[in-house]
């Protein structure tokens, strides 16, 4: 049997694209394993969307046709329906760039999740504004490290040699690890859409330093971790997964620091594990999530 694929897609919605895309499939002997569709509404959106737009998923096994010759009979008609598709292996781990200054909680997570196998990933660099011995605390075996000192005056350079890294190594993926730089509008629109960071959800409320003590002093009783994709607009892009936790007022500033780590951990490995399995596609501001 085949290697399964995936094929997702997004274009304007218009009737029979399902019986289409389906269609072609069946037409080529592939065996749909699993399929998800979902269709969003222009009238829906207060940003005044122009179009209604389609969203799909489909896992499937090949015939004995291989993937570059399906791609290539399914080019032109993705164009027919104006579509932004990929075709991938299932089983390809996605090829990812990890990115962390010295709070490397979120780092050591991802690279334990990676090591028993629960993330379909190959970590090909780890990228660090802070040399190694002050960023991070555990084994990462053979995987390059890099350190890239970021300075008011250096960063046009970092933020190249970033970009020359991920040429060299194919990175699908950069993930900002608790990466205390902010990327330039130009770096968030080289890298959109395959850009993911973490971040405590008190923002904007609680803006600046020590964000657990502010919320602390307010007496907050619930604080959360989001993970979204980087955009121009500073921790406003596409939000690809979100948790909460309940705080009482026993709670100290370092409890909530401590808890707040946790969630940022299994926030930023699901969203990685959405985007490795194919399961993110961006529709504007927003994303579609198609779960399992």
């Amino acid at each position: 049997m085949s290697e399964a694929l995936i094929l997702t897609l997004a274009c304007p919605d218009r009737p029979g694209i399902t019986a289409r895309v389906t269609g072609f499939l069946f037409d080529r002997g592939c065996n749909i394993l699993d399929a998800q569709q979902y269709g969003s509404r222009a009238s829906d959106s207060a940003t005044a969307d122009s179009e209604d737009r389609f969203f799909m998923r489909i896992v499937f096994e090949p015939s004995a046709q291989d993937a570059s010759a399906l791609r290539d009979e399914f080019a032109p008609f993705a164009e027919e329906f104006a579509m932004r598709w990929r075709l991938s292996a299932q089983d390809r781990p996605r090829r990812m760039i990890i990115m962390v200054s010295k709070g490397d909680h979120c780092l050591v997570d991802l690279l334990y999740r990676l090591r028993t196998g629960e993330l379909n990933i190959e970590v090909v660099a780890i990228v660090s504004n802070h040399a190694r011995e002050a960023a991070i605390r555990t084994d990462i075996g053979d995987i390059p490290f890099h350190h890239v000192p970021v300075t008011a005056h250096t960063k046009p350079e970092a933020e190249a040699r970033l970009r020359e890294i991920a040429e060299e190594t194919q990175a699908e993926l950069i993930v900002l690890a608790r990466y205390m730089q902010i990327f330039s509008d130009e770096q968030a629109r080289h890298f959109a859409g395959r850009c993911i960071n973490i971040h405590h959800s008190f923002l904007p409320g609680f803006k600046g330093a020590r964000p657990y003590h502010q919320a602390h002093d307010r007496g907050v009783k619930i604080i959360g971790a989001t993970a979204h994709f980087v955009t121009a607009d500073l921790d406003e892009g596409p939000i690809i997964h979100q948790d909460v936790e309940r705080i009482t007022h026993a709670d100290s500033p370092s409890d909530l620091v401590r808890k707040g780590r946790d969630i940022e951990r299994r926030v930023l490995a699901e969203a990685v594990r959405l985007f490795a399995s194919d399961r993110v596609l961006i529709n504007g501001s927003r994303t579609v999530i198609f779960r399992g």
